[in-house]
């Protein structure tokens, strides 16, 4: 039969809570179309006017 480990000492709150720091959620980072001025992730092709690095990619 298999043994688990199991831990020697209990982790205190300070420990447990230090882990899970960067547990929070991040607010996504948003850049402006420099066509339509609307909110899109960067990278992206805009979905309201089709743009994307200055040039028309899309027919919206």
């Amino acid at each position: 039969m298999a043994k688990h480990p199991v831990p020697k000492k209990k982790t205190s709150k300070a420990r447990r809570d230090s882990r899970r720091s960067h547990f929070a959620l991040k607010a996504p980072a948003l850049g402006e179309c420099p066509e339509c001025k609307t909110l899109i992730p960067p990278h992206t092709v805009c979905s309201n006017c089709g743009y994307y690095a200055g040039r028309k990619v899309l027919e919206v």
